[in-house]
Parts: structure tokens; C-alpha cells; sequence
């Protein structure tokens, strides 16, 4: 009548145990509690507001367009005058008063200008010598050799204007770099949270079967080894707990580096917040989205923008300098006019008419132009290279994106293989308890089961973190951001 007695006292401990067991294991399923959870999303919406990185991205935009302000000065109009006069011996030897207002016209290279001249005195040279109301001028300067297709100012302002397309790129790598980073951080975190709660979920189990056996023990059902046994099981898994205690304080610490508020002022990851809990249940993105992104890093990939935005300024650098090596041929033409304002009488043969002007020509012309062949023939090899960069980039980018498309479904099938492994390790412990109960079976083993079957689920965590990562791989090689 004994051996039934204590078989039901073992039947209850088990019971008790497997309750415990599946009632932690319920606990920590995805949405077993929601209060305190910091997901990918609350961190994505943090980060892209108030992250340091993420606003000094900005910038690359802000410093581009400052350039083609800079660009645009070249055609501001330009107001000068200058003034001189002489006196000696109560003889005024020279008066003069120049003035100009010279616009630059996008057109041709042209400089449109408008001119005031007033030269007076009786040393003043004849040639610029006006009459006391002086002589106004409006005229163009055109240079129809060098300079007509393109000059410096027009170089200048379109390669600006380029370069804000290049800055955008560089804006777009370096945002998807930093968020890369930080979602790696945020899965590191995850499985660092993940291990502990199941190590947790160990030694709480240990810790039971401790208290169980030892008043078993006290009552002469279980020998003082079992004890014994029982207690050195808790003593291993308390030593494991301490140390993931550490690794889930230092991914707190590692993922806190990114978050800041409004301020501009550091924040610290709450010690009760959570990540979201992801299922074992991963399905990597079809071959319709693998295709997808495959196209979207051959067009829009942030390193294939820059270099085509480096050809695009190349191909305007090799325009001007294809223009250098024309003559220079200025001409310059002014109407001339002995009128102040409008509303003053002049005759016809001191007022605008094609009578009254001033032209000039300018001619320059090197004879042997080595040093624009040269320049010349710099930007073409340039160009060569370039296209050899594009070419071999392309390639890399588009077989990085198939090398971590494959890596995410070998973490598809380790994920679905490992989760059957975790679900037999569980049957294993199952039937290894009613082996004890039968007294076929030693505390020993249970423990060993059940240690393994944590470890096996702590792997699968492991996994479950290394695919997302590898999702998130996914869509970085191919020069975007995963939706979330």
C-alpha cells in the first residue's frame, strides 16, 4: 500500500512541474503582454525625429543647394562706379566719373551692360574726354569662339546643380546605413531580452523541482542525492541567469545610444521595457519582391546614383573643356548716347542711333593648346574609368542582394527545422517524466532534458534574431529600408 502512496505524491509533483512549465511558456508568447513594449516601430519613429545622424543627413541637401546659390552669384547683376579728379594751381586737370551696371545673360555667355561716362578736365586724355553732360552707354559684350556653348560661371552652376542630386544619394546611404545599424542593435536586444526571460523560466523550474524533491527528501520519499542533484541544477542555472543579465543590460545600453528627444538630450532604454515578440512562424519576402528589389538597387541604389551623378558631372566638365579649346573671339558693342534721363532734350546726332557707338574685338588663341588637351584628355580617361566602376558596382550590389536573399532562407528553413527539434525536445521531456514516474527514469535525466530544451529554445531565439537581421540585410544591400 506504500508504493501507491508515494506514486501519487510523484504523479502530483509532475503535474505540478508540467504546469509550471507550459504556464511560463505561455507567458512569455508573442502578445502575452503589450504594456510595456518598445517595438521596431515606436524606435523607427524616435530614431527618424530626433536622431543626430538622421538630421546631420539633412544637411547634405541644405550645404548642395547653398552651393548652386553660390553657382547662381555669377549672374548676379554688378553695380560699379568710380570716381577721380585732380586740382593744382587752380587748374583742374582731370574730372572723372565711370560707372557701370553689367548683367550677365545666361545666353551665349553674353554681359549685358549700361554705362554712365563723365570726363572732364584739361589734361584729360581725348580719347575718353565727354562733354560736361557726359556720355551714356548701352551695349553687349558676345564672345562667339570660346565661351559661346559653355563658359566657367555655366560649368559651375550645372555640376551644382548635379551635385544636389549626388548629396541626395549620399543623404539616402547614410540614413539607411545608421537605420541598418540600429536595427541590428534593436535584434541583438530582442534575443539578449529573449535569453534571459527563458534562463529565468529555467532556474524558476529548477528552483521548484529543488523545493519539491528536498521536502520529499525530509519525508524519506527521495534519497539526499536528489537533493543534492536538484540544488546543483539551480546553482548552474543561476550562474547562466547572471550572465544574461549582463548581455541584456549592455544591448539596453548599445540600443540606448539611439534614442534622443525633442532636445537634442540623450535618453535611456527603460529597464521594464520590452521588445516586440516575434513568432517562430518567418516567411522570408517572394520571388516577385526579390525581383523587385533586384531592379530597385540597379536604378536606385544610393553608390550606382553617386557614380552616374559623377558621369553627369564629368559629361559637363568634358563639354567646357571641349569648349576650351576654341579661340577666344570677344566682341563688344556699344550705343552711346549724350543723354542723362529720358525726359531730356537731345539733338538726333548726340542721342541713340547707329551712328553713335563703340565696338571692339578680342582674339586669343594658343597655338599648340597642350594644356586644354591635356585637361581634355583627363576627363575622357576619368569617364572610362568611371563607367568601369559602374560596371563592376553593379554587379556586386546585385549579387549581394541575391548572397542575403539566400542566407534569409537559410534562416527560413533553420527557423522551421529548429521549432520541430524544440517541439520533439518537449515530447522527450514529456515521456522522460512519465519514464520517473514509472521509476524508470532519474532526476538526472529530467534535468538534462529539460536544460536542453531550454537551450534548444534559446537557439531558436537566436535564429528568429539572426533572420530578422537578415531581412533587414535584405533591403540594405539593395540600397532601401524594410517597411515596417
Amino acid at each position: 500500500m506504500h508504493k501507491p502512496h508515494i506514486k501519487l505524491k510523484h504523479i502530483g509533483l509532475l503535474l505540478a512541474l508540467l504546469l509550471n512549465f507550459a504556464g511560463a511558456w505561455a507567458q512569455n508568447k508573442p502578445g502575452a503582454d503589450t504594456t510595456k513594449i518598445f517595438s521596431l516601430e515606436d524606435l523607427r519613429m524616435m530614431v527618424f525625429r530626433y536622431h543626430p545622424i538622421i538630421k546631420q543627413a539633412a544637411l547634405f541637401n541644405e550645404a548642395a543647394k547653398a552651393n548652386v546659390l553660390q553657382s547662381l552669384g555669377y549672374f548676379d547683376p554688378a553695380l560699379k562706379a568710380s570716381f577721380g579728379r585732380k586740382v593744382f594751381g587752380e587748374t583742374e586737370y582731370y574730372n572723372h566719373w565711370d560707372s557701370e551696371l553689367k548683367v550677365p545673360l545666361w545666353l551665349a555667355g553674353a554681359d549685358l551692360k549700361i554705362g554712365y561716362d563723365r570726363n572732364v578736365g584739361k589734361y584729360t586724355d581725348p580719347e575718353t574726354r565727354t562733354g560736361l553732360d557726359g556720355l551714356t552707354g548701352v551695349g553687349l559684350s558676345i564672345p562667339i569662339g570660346q565661351g559661346f556653348v559653355i563658359d566657367s560661371r555655366r560649368n559651375t552652376l550645372r555640376q551644382a546643380k548635379i551635385m544636389v542630386e549626388y548629396a541626395e544619394a549620399e543623404r539616402v546611404k547614410q540614413v539607411n546605413s545608421t537605420w541598418y545599424g540600429i536595427v541590428k542593435d534593436y535584434w541583438a536586444w530582442y534575443y539578449a531580452y529573449r535569453q534571459l526571460v527563458l534562463s529565468q523560466e529555467g532556474v524558476d523550474l529548477a528552483q521548484r523541482r529543488f523545493k519539491a524533491v528536498n521536502a520529499q527528501t525530509h519525508l524519506g520519499d527521495k534519497a539526499s542525492i536528489d537533493s543534492v542533484e536538484a540544488y546543483i541544477t539551480v546553482q548552474e542555472r543561476i550562474v547562466q541567469l547572471d550572465k544574461n543579465k549582463v548581455e541584456l543590460q549592455n544591448a539596453r545600453l548599445v540600443l540606448s545610444n539611439h534614442l534622443w528627444n525633442e532636445q537634442g538630450s540623450p535618453l535611456e532604454l527603460p529597464d521594464d521595457a520590452i521588445p516586440q515578440l516575434v513568432g517562430a512562424n518567418v516567411e522570408k519576402p517572394g520571388r516577385f519582391v526579390l525581383d523587385t528589389l533586384v531592379q530597385q538597387a540597379a536604378n536606385q541604389h544610393p553608390e550606382l546614383v553617386k557614380l552616374r551623378t559623377k558621369g553627369s558631372l564629368l559629361a559637363v566638365e568634358r563639354s567646357y573643356r571641349r569648349e576650351m579649346l576654341k579661340p577666344k573671339i570677344n566682341i563688344s558693342g556699344t550705343l552711346l548716347s549724350a543723354r542723362r534721363n529720358f525726359n531730356s532734350y537731345v539733338p538726333d546726332y548726340y542721342d541713340f542711333n547707329w551712328s553713335n557707338y563703340k565696338v571692339g574685338l578680342e582674339f586669343v588663341f594658343p597655338l599648340f593648346l597642350r594644356s586644354e588637351r591635356g585637361k581634355l584628355k583627363e576627363v575622357k580617361l576619368k569617364q572610362q574609368q568611371l563607367e568601369y566602376d559602374i560596371q563592376q558596382s553593379g554587379r556586386e550590389i546585385k549579387n549581394n542582394v541575391l548572397s542575403a536573399y539566400n542566407e534569409l532562407t537559410a534562416y527560413e528553413a533553420q527557423v522551421k527545422v529548429q521549432s520541430q527539434s524544440v517541439k520533439n525536445q518537449e515530447t522527450l521531456l514529456k515521456g522522460e517524466m512519465q519514464k520517473f514516474e514509472l521509476g524508470e527514469s532519474t532526476l538526472f535525466l529530467i534535468n538534462s532534458r529539460e536544460t536542453k530544451l531550454i537551450d534548444m529554445r534559446i537557439k531558436l531565439e537566436s535564429m528568429v534574431a539572426g533572420y530578422q537581421k537578415s531581412l533587414a540585410e535584405l533591403y540594405y544591400k539593395a540600397g532601401s529600408r524594410q517597411e515596417l
